[in-house]
């Protein structure tokens, strides 16, 4: 009878100590997985975020999606005007020119190497899910500026832990929050990471 009782109670402890281990690596996991998703989600944003820049510097506004994004730096170019002189200063001997020059928008992305137009849409760790992408403009201190917002929710690139339950190992963790830069409510490109 002891033999039985001790067989049972290390069978008790060993399932115990399973328990134990598990509910100490589920959360560890969670924030190594979270937070490795999040650094790639956040690479394409900004990938993303530079291109817009770019498309304005082009257009003077903000692409309203991902094809015209893409095809206006794939074939369009930045102007580029050099000053010479200075045309307010009369002891200046120098005469005052503007050399207007263009270089290629696509020649412009620092990151080019790195940077494929084509996938720019897609969020990572999914099956072809694309980004949400918003441009429009708006009146901000009695001026009409551009604005833009691109981001994607959490749920979307968090595979199996995309479930409300992981919040109770990170009280900041929403798998319906956007993960998005800028803003349509205000002319602004911070992402929301950078917070």
């Amino acid at each position: 009878m002891k033999t039985i009782i001790s067989l049972v109670l290390t069978v008790i402890v060993a399932l115990l100590a399973y328990t134990l281990y598990l509910n100490i690596k589920e959360p560890i996991a969670f924030q190594a997985e979270k937070n490795a998703r999040k650094e790639k989600v956040v690479t394409k944003l900004k990938d993303i975020r530079t291109a817009q820049e770019v498309y304005r510097l082009v257009t003077g506004t903000f692409a309203p999606n991902f094809d015209t994004l893409s095809q206006v730096i794939k074939s369009d170019s930045i102007k580029i005007v050099t000053i010479f002189g200075d045309k307010d200063d009369v002891n200046s001997t120098e005469e005052f020119r503007e050399v207007i020059t263009y270089m290629s928008a696509m020649d412009s992305l620092k990151n080019l190497s790195s940077m494929n137009l084509d996938s720019l849409r897609y969020v990572p760790f999914t099956s072809g899910e694309t980004f949400n992408i918003a441009a429009d403009t708006m009146t901000y201190q009695s001026t009409l500026v551009n604005i833009v917002e691109v981001g994607t929710r959490w749920k979307n690139f968090m595979g199996k832990y995309a479930s409300p339950k992981y919040s109770k190992y990170d009280n900041s963790y929403d798998p319906n929050k956007l993960l998005k830069f800028g803003d349509m409510n205000a002319p602004n490109l911070a992402g929301n990471w950078e917070r």
